[in-house]
């Protein structure tokens, strides 16, 4: 009887038992709720276009000191790394050969001019006689000759007076321009030639500077471009500024403008020479130096940023993911400038109102449905506003 009671037990509590599974089995699936992201509203706005290139500091002017005449090193008139003002002194060559030279050109002229004057009187006296026809007029014009003979005689020797005075003048050698004078190559004692130009020393200005630097063909029509299509606008005042990174990662605190560019490619390289002169008052920028440029070439009028974590690169180019109005993702190719405070200039690609996902790309994939969960209204503003903009 008890063996029967447990068998109808145990038939009941199977029953029980499968309901309940058919039950669960039969209830309704719930859906994962949609993944939150973060966006940014894109909006337009004026950003000056920055083309960032490597670059090289140049003097302003260099002078190669060189000796002019033939001679020995007397003396070296200047402190080597030392400022120097235009036409000072820098070395002194013996100048007693020099002298000598000019004493002998003096004699000559001196006797120059004697026989000038003798054939100059000749001339007078003769012309008297001829007119009386005491003399022949053969013998008069060899009278007249011979003066212009004397004339020429004197100019000559005042020209290689000259010279040589030029000569005397160059034993004493100083420099043209103003500025830092370099390490001497030559010491007391040493022969220095003119023939061959022996270098002494090196005279460079510092302030203000050159920065050289070297922009591709293409890039160079694509700016054309732009400011032919207003895409980009010119600074009222035409100038083109400047600024410059250093080497250690510092800003330079005075701002140059570009005053030269070449009209011609570079075949080998296929880039177009740039230039830029920036004021140097405190002398940190020294020539061959390398530095960064950042040129403001122009200001686009309808320029966006968004942040570099909003950006993916791929073979086919950058990509963004949007926030469509279906609230789904979509994927956008755009094109990209520079990068500005952790940020990319977007040049093409985005519209106003576009919201670029900013947060939560790992999370998402396109056409995937999505939740907003905050908003940066602002280009590089706070993550903590909402989807409206309201903060």
């Amino acid at each position: 009887m008890r063996r029967r009671t447990a068998s109808r037990a145990l038939l009941i509590l199977s029953v029980l038992l499968l309901g309940a599974c058919g039950r669960e089995e039969s209830a309704p699936a719930q859906a994962p709720p949609a993944p939150e992201v973060q966006v940014q509203v894109m909006r337009a706005e004026q950003i000056n276009n920055i083309i960032e290139v490597p670059g090289r500091v140049q003097a302003v002017r260099t002078a190669e000191i060189r000796a002019r005449v033939d001679g020995i090193i007397q003396k070296r008139l200047y402190r080597e790394g030392s400022d120097v003002e235009a036409g000072a002194e820098l070395f002194a060559v013996d100048p007693r050969e020099m002298q000598a030279s000019l004493s002998a050109v003096k004699a000559a002229l001196d006797r120059a001019q004697a026989t000038e004057a003798n054939a100059a009187q000749d001339v007078r006296r003769y012309k008297g006689l001829v007119e009386e026809q005491a003399i022949s007029q053969q013998e008069y014009d060899s009278a007249v000759a011979r003066l212009r003979t004397a004339q020429a005689d004197v100019l000559q020797a005042k020209a290689q007076l000259d010279a040589a005075q030029l000569n005397l003048d160059y034993t004493t050698i100083s420099t043209p321009i103003a500025g830092r004078a370099g390490r001497a190559q030559v010491t007391e004692g040493a022969l220095v030639s003119a023939s061959s130009g022996t270098l002494l020393t090196t005279v460079e200005q510092f302030d203000p500077v050159y920065v050289n630097f070297s922009q591709s063909s293409s890039e160079l029509l694509s700016i054309r471009s732009q400011f032919a299509s207003g895409a980009l606008t010119r600074p009222e005042d035409g100038d083109v500024a400047v600024t410059l990174t250093l080497e250690d990662g510092s800003e330079f605190d005075q701002v140059g403008q570009m005053n030269f560019y070449a009209m011609t490619i570079d075949q080998a390289t296929g880039t177009v020479a740039l230039r830029a002169e920036f004021p140097n008052p405190d002398r940190l920028l020294l020539p061959g130096q390398f530095v960064n440029a950042r040129i403001q070439a122009g200001v686009r009028a309808e320029g966006m940023m968004v942040p570099q974590r909003a950006v993916q690169m791929s073979e086919q180019g950058p990509t963004v993911r949007l926030v469509t109005a279906e609230e789904t993702v979509a994927v956008r190719s755009v094109k990209v400038g520079e990068q500005r405070d952790g940020n990319w200039v977007i040049t093409a690609g985005l519209e106003p109102g576009d919201r670029v996902i900013v947060a939560g790309l790992q999370k998402v994939s396109p056409d995937q449905k999505v939740r907003i969960a905050a908003a940066e209204s602002d280009q590089g503003g706070d993550e903590g506003a909402d989807g409206n903009g309201a903060p």
